[in-house]
């Protein structure tokens, strides 16, 4: 039977490569809907090629101008089109891979209709973790990872009780500045940031990648996903990403998940789990890589992962403040406003003011978002941009 999809973040490097997925697998799979942002003669494109039923953009002028250039099309716009695109009938599965936070409220909208959510966007789990949760629980809805860590994990923990998990151990690719131990951060020039030595991303992913910011989201999301204490997640660099991540049990057997760095891989099971298919990714060569490194994570040239268990001791609404924070340092440090450096600390100073309340529904996660960014904002222009 043939399932249907709906892509969020359609002409971001995970929609596209959803759609890669898609195009392999026309028999398996149909393209119900398609939602983006900006870039809308991709979107276009990928309407030509895959014809929809819908799509939803940014703003009323784009829908407008997507309307002309397709009459039979249903468009829709802003939030509210985000949720009529998950809310198509006939819908099986969400590939959540918008950006950031934009995508929370479809997200939630997704499990509330008790279908399938590809969860691709970390953002969502770290800023309002304990809500879908509940909300996943309650509709008893699948939420399946997509991140190639989560996704590791995933797999590794199908075949064991959770009782019996003793840790899980994320992998990080650490970056360009990893073994460059010596090298003042402070130097480090939005080139050199987004110079990734093993995957193709967009520019906030892989400045989170540089500063190991995206392993500290990870740490907050799988918490969450997998209902584990914050001592039973640990995190390695793994400078090959061939090992996505490992699951030891309470027997000290590690089970690992190894393939190429490829998103198609872990984007194709999250849509057929708990079966499998034959895909366009290669096979794993192992005399060819000759090695597997595995170092410890310098904590103190990467504070972040420290503020990521600080940010799980701390509950309620840290994982939103944390989040929103480091989005805006990005943004800043990407335009040349504020250091590399300076992500760090800029996060941290947010962390340390923010007194913490607790997230009763939706609407608490948006308004503490929408305070961070405010307040992240007028520290970065009064205390750091001198």
């Amino acid at each position: 039977m043939v399932k249907n999809i709906v892509v969020l973040g359609s002409t971001g490097s995970i929609g596209r490569s959803t759609l890669a997925v898609l195009r392999e697998n026309r028999g398996r799979f149909g393209l119900l809907g398609l939602a983006a942002g900006g870039n809308t003669q991709l979107l276009e494109k990928q309407v030509t090629e895959f014809a929809p039923r819908a799509v939803s953009v940014k703003t009323e002028k784009a829908a407008r101008e997507m309307r002309e250039r397709f009459p039979k099309l249903k468009v829709f716009h802003g939030a509210e089109g985000l949720d009529e695109i998950v809310s198509l009938p006939g819908c099986d599965c969400v590939v959540a891979a918008i950006n950031g936070t934009d995508g929370l409220q479809a997200a939630f909208r997704t499990l509330q209709l008790k279908r399938r959510l590809c969860l691709a966007n970390k953002e969502t789990l770290v800023a309002a973790g304990e809500l879908i949760c509940r909300e996943a629980a309650a509709t008893d809805a699948e939420i399946v990872p997509v991140d190639s860590e989560q996704s590791a994990i995933f797999q590794c923990l199908a075949r064991g009780a959770r009782q019996q998990v003793r840790r899980v151990i994320l992998t990080a690719s650490g970056g360009p500045f990893f073994k460059e131990g010596k090298r003042d951060l402070s130097t480090v020039t939005v080139a050199d940031a987004l110079a990734h030595p093993t995957w193709s991303m967009g520019r906030k992913i892989t400045v989170d990648s540089a500063t190991l910011m995206n392993k500290a989201l990870e740490i907050i999301e799988a918490r969450y996903l997998f209902d584990l204490d914050p001592g039973q997640i640990a995190a390695v660099i793994h400078p090959q990403s061939v090992v996505h991540s490992l699951v030891e049990y309470i027997d000290s057997s590690v089970l690992a998940q190894l393939g190429v760095p490829d998103m198609k891989l872990p984007i194709l099971y999250s849509l057929t789990h708990p079966e499998r298919v034959a895909g366009s990714c290669p096979s794993l060569d192992l005399p060819a890589l000759q090695r597997l490194e595995f170092f410890s994570i310098d904590r103190g040239r990467f504070p972040s992962i420290a503020m990521a268990y600080d940010v799980l001791r701390q509950g309620r609404n840290a994982g939103a403040v944390f989040n929103t924070a480091n989005e805006v340092a990005v943004e800043h440090f990407l335009s040349g406003r504020i250091g590399f450096n300076e992500i760090f600390s800029v996060v941290a100073r947010m962390l340390e003011r923010t007194e913490f309340q607790p997230l009763h529904c939706l609407e608490d996660v948006l308004e503490t978002i929408a305070l961070t960014r405010r307040q992240t904002i007028a520290h970065i222009e009064k205390e750091v941009m001198k």
